[in-house]
């Protein structure tokens, strides 16, 4: 075991290095660069800006050397600890990243706990009760859940809450707080908004979850083991708890590397639409403004957290499952 995660983590810089390769094609795909938006935004608004001045930005950004040259110049401050600066905002990247950061995760830990302690129940109870009306309603419930757009639910219940309740689901603090000192009652307020836009973002993970929980406890259910364990007198609860519902869990953990990393982007769309100040909103304006060394930085994130991530689901795979580490 010590040995695998060993073998992982030496893998951990190769892998960071490809990916970096990859982000930074990515960002640089699009035709144009910053400055191109920018002139684009200036001429939009009736202004307008000389050729020289252009040239001159182009030389302060290094916009004017290859690419091959930025991109080590980035991979170099990169290893630094620096993810340098924001073209738009002219702002260190990771002091707006870190900006983001706290709600990001406070937002991604609210709808990963909200999605496995809904997901997991309701799986196990349609499982133990397949066909009876409560499995049915589940499965209904969940079909709509996978079908449904995030960002068209977030749509629903704020016109709802402003139709007939007259309040605004919006954002994660209400507007006394919006820019006042963090305290406990601000910590409070946050808590009481966190939990909708937290069932927003996971109700189609906790959909697939359900319906993964339930097939795989099925499966599990149906195995000689079990009905010999039954066999013996060992209460239907104690059975399943102790031995399938164990082993149905592996697809469920499998499934934090990209779990994670889709947390914490947000959902560009649901985050834009429910005003989220979370690092979501951020990337999305980023990669329209074309902001390079920022949309890059957050993109390196995400990879890091989907390597991270896989990690951790192996190592839990290999602590519920002694298959996993005697086939190790």
């Amino acid at each position: 075991m010590i040995r695998f995660v060993l073998q992982r983590l030496l893998l951990l810089p190769l892998l960071m290095a490809v990916f970096s390769i990859l982000v930074f094609v990515i960002v640089e795909a699009p035709p144009g660069d910053f400055l191109t938006s920018y002139i684009a935004t200036l001429a939009s608004s009736g202004s307008s800006i000389g050729a020289e001045h252009v040239e001159a930005l182009r030389r302060q950004y290094g916009l004017d050397q290859p690419i091959w040259v930025q991109y080590l110049k980035w991979v170099g401050n990169l290893l630094q600890g620096d993810l340098g600066l924001s073209l738009e905002y002219q702002r260190p990247n990771a002091e707006l990243i870190g900006e983001q950061l706290f709600l990001t995760v406070v937002l991604a830990l609210f709808s990963f706990v909200l999605t496995w302690i809904i997901a997991v129940p309701a799986g196990i109870y349609s499982a133990i009760r397949q066909r009876s009306v409560v499995d049915y309603i589940l499965t209904v419930v969940n079909y709509i859940g996978v079908a449904t757009p995030n960002f068209m639910l977030a749509l629903v219940l704020m016109w709802v809450a402003f139709a007939y309740f007259g309040i605004s689901v919006t954002g994660l603090f209400s507007p006394e707080y919006q820019g006042a000192e963090w305290s406990l009652a601000k910590f409070l307020d946050l808590l009481a908004h966190a939990w909708l836009p937290s069932l927003v973002l996971g109700i189609a993970g906790t959909a697939r979850l359900t319906r993964v929980m339930r097939a795989n406890l099925l499966d599990e259910l149906n195995k000689p083991y079990v009905v010999t364990a039954r066999a013996k007198g060992l209460s239907e609860w104690t059975l399943v708890l102790r031995y399938p519902v164990r082993l149905a869990f592996n697809p469920l953990v499998s499934t934090i590397g990209w779990y994670l990393p889709q947390l914490f982007s947000g959902s560009l769309i649901v985050a834009t639409v429910m005003n989220l100040p979370n690092i979501g909103p951020l990337l999305l304006r980023a990669l329209v403004n074309q902001d390079m060394y920022l949309a890059g930085s957050i993109l390196l994130i995400y990879c890091m957290l989907t390597i991270v991530g896989t990690l951790l689901s192996d190592i839990l795979l290999a602590w519920l499952d002694p298959r996993i580490r005697m086939e190790g």
